[in-house]
């Protein structure tokens, strides 16, 4: 099993019909996941994801580089 396995991929328009409720959610499943998978050995760099929810930037900013903005 990988992260990729677990993780959820919204683009930039479904995020955005997440209302802040969902959005927190989110976030908190996924870190939650992650520490999940550390904790039964998995060893792979932290996920730039993983780095924007610690930080609380949205996730879709990973892919704005693809958008032009």
């Amino acid at each position: 099993m990988s992260f990729e396995d677990v993780i959820v991929d919204f683009s930039r328009e479904e995020w955005q019909h997440l209302d802040y409720t969902q959005r927190c959610l989110y976030r908190d499943v996924t870190l939650e996941n992650y520490s999940h998978l550390l904790s039964v050995g998995y060893q792979v760099p932290k996920p730039e994801i993983i780095f924007k929810l610690e930080q609380g930037e949205e996730p879709w900013a990973l892919h704005q580089c693809c958008l032009g903005e």
